[in-house]
């Protein structure tokens, strides 16, 4: 079973990939593939999420105590959790389900 960490990790990989491809056009069938703004956004978010001072200890980043996002960046990624967040029950139900017990995780203090 993945930790918290692996779990944020490809939450926030499906996310934006679902939000590029209905906000930048981003053809179905090229996955792997980002436009530039939202590969350097995912590329930053894998980056915080690796660096997180709780560990495998944490929560969810929307109910963590400490935002390790630059303002500009989280406002980027609010934007994405607001777009992808309903179609992840759709497109990856397990993932969401994942989200949603995480998100119950005590924040760390």
């Amino acid at each position: 079973m993945k930790n918290i960490i692996e779990r944020e990790k490809d939450c926030i990989s499906k996310m934006v990939r679902i939000y590029c491809r209905g906000n930048h056009g981003t053809p179905k069938e090229s996955s792997g593939d980002l436009c530039n703004d939202c590969r350097e956004l995912l590329d930053y978010a894998l980056v915080r999420v690796s660096k997180c001072k709780f560990g495998v200890e944490k929560t969810v980043c929307a109910r963590c105590p400490v935002h390790c996002y630059k303002p500009g960046m989280r406002e980027k990624v609010k934007a994405v959790m607001r777009y992808a967040g309903p179609r992840m029950l759709l497109r990856h139900p397990v993932h969401a389900i994942w989200h949603m017990v995480d998100s119950r995780r005590k924040p760390q203090k």
